[in-house]
């Protein structure tokens, strides 16, 4: 069935060594609660691998049923003092003295892009995960998710990666991808990136992306403990344990 979820994407900056207590008390602390009281599943919460990107950092990815379920977790959320509804206010709380900040993006999946549920449901796993953020030309974002889907697919099938999202950012010039892939092991992700990197035999999905001028920012990602792509499932309260414990 096509994909019509809207999912929320963060970039969340950590404070010093607070990253592994700050993925328990997003999976664990949150989840159950967004899940109950906006129907908000989580996606992914992942760590990212400092010497590929920003450190200390964690990415989120949480999945919501269409643009009317955003707009009344936008509703839910922004009420009460500090324009923060008061499980939010509790959670913040906590969660300000393990974070500085982060950057937010509503994002919209491609048809074809699986849900957390499919994902379970078909055992997604990696060992570590690419994450793209894909910049175009003004408005042509649409002609590289198009081209990923004819042609990158397989391409990255043939080098062991498993498609896990595939998004343009909402709220902009529809000029930005965002694409998550599974990796099973570290010796394929070295593998694709020899591969990706080699100028004497170029790799045709290379090309094709340079083609469409399409400048591709590659980060790695490794799963929160209690992410669902690791787990199988949902973050539940009884996965709740005290965070001087991390």
């Amino acid at each position: 069935m096509a994909n019509q979820h809207v999912y929320i994407h963060e970039f969340i900056d950590i404070i010093g060594h607070n990253r592994a207590r700050y993925m328990q008390h997003m999976t664990a602390n949150w989840c159950p609660v967004a899940r109950e009281e906006r129907n908000q599943l989580c996606f992914g919460v992942w760590a990212t691998v400092g010497a590929t990107g920003r450190w200390p950092e964690v990415v989120n990815l949480w999945e919501i049923s269409d643009w009317d379920g955003l707009a009344a977790d936008f509703e839910h959320e922004l009420v009460g003092s500090g324009a923060q509804d008061r499980s939010l206010v509790e959670w913040w709380a906590a969660a300000a003295s393990l974070r500085r900040g982060g950057i937010d993006r509503i994002v919209v999946p491609e048809p074809w892009s699986p849900s957390i549920d499919e994902h379970n449901a078909a055992g997604t796993r990696g060992a570590v995960y690419a994450h793209e953020v894909v910049t175009t030309p003004l408005g042509e974002v649409q002609r590289y998710l198009d081209a990923l889907h004819d042609t990158g697919i397989g391409a990255h099938a043939e080098q062991g990666l498993v498609p896990v999202g595939a998004f343009h950012t909402a709220m902009r010039a529809r000029d930005e991808a965002i694409v998550i892939w599974a990796i099973p092991d570290w010796s394929t992700w070295a593998a694709f990136e020899r591969t990706w990197d080699d100028d004497r035999h170029r790799w045709p999905w290379r090309g094709t992306v340079q083609g469409l001028e399409a400048r591709t920012e590659r980060t790695l990602l490794v799963d929160a403990p209690l992410s669902p792509l690791r787990t199988g499932r949902q973050p539940q309260v009884e996965d709740r344990r005290p965070l001087d414990e991390f």
